[in-house]
């Protein structure tokens, strides 16, 4: 089981380029002293919701792992 420290690091060398989350839209520098807002909601850009093509669970620690079927791929098959 991996940690929840891992299964939300969005900064995965391996993410897949197709995962989305709110944060990657706002624009604004970094304050160390606000903790941050990890809220955990994470979509699939081809399915548009927080299930990928291959109906698992759209969020980092299940997405940057190019084992996975829809991985960089959108297709499971």
């Amino acid at each position: 089981m991996i940690s929840e420290a891992e299964r939300f690091d969005v900064n995965h060398p391996q993410l897949c380029p197709h995962l989305r989350w709110k944060s990657m839209f706002i624009q604004a520098d970094s304050d160390p002293t606000v903790p941050p807002s990890n809220s955990g909601h994470f979509w699939c850009v081809y399915t548009h919701n927080c299930l990928g093509p291959d109906r698992g669970l759209a969020e980092p620690g299940n997405c940057s792992t190019p084992g996975r079927a829809c991985y960089g791929t959108g297709r499971v098959a």
